[in-house]
């Protein structure tokens, strides 16, 4: 029997103005939560660059001022998965933010840390239970 491992995925904490872009998941675990543009890291990816591709591919902006923000262990009993979710904090460079992947999300906005949308995708959940995010 093949020994299952975590994956890595990778959420970006894209700030402008004081909020930070979260878009709602559809057809894949954690469907209907609020979450951070992000993805999988890629194989020989770096995590800034799998930031500003991913943020790219979602919501169409480009970000800067790339850094470390936080990291998560997210273990989703229902759908039987576990991830190491690291987080990136960047800033917002350029671009309207739109939903560029219509098959991964349905709604999309920038939200205060005051106002958060809910529900919260659990890697969320856990960041902000630890209270220790670094923007």
């Amino acid at each position: 029997m093949k020994k299952q491992m975590p994956k890595v995925g990778v959420g970006v904490i894209v700030m402008k103005d004081g909020k930070s872009l979260f878009l709602r998941r559809t057809g894949t675990h954690g469907e209907g939560t609020w979450c951070f543009p992000g993805g999988h890291l890629e194989f020989n990816e770096s995590l800034e660059d799998c930031a500003r591709r991913e943020v790219m591919e979602e919501s169409g902006i480009k970000i800067r001022n790339i850094r470390f923000a936080g990291l998560t262990n997210d273990i989703f009993k229902e759908e039987n998965k576990h991830y190491i979710t690291i987080f990136m904090a960047a800033d917002w460079d350029s671009g309207e933010a739109k939903i560029l992947e219509r098959e991964k999300c349905t709604d999309i906005g920038w939200f205060g840390w005051n106002e958060l949308p809910e529900p919260l995708f659990l890697p969320i959940q856990n960041l902000v239970k630890q209270g220790t995010i670094h923007l």
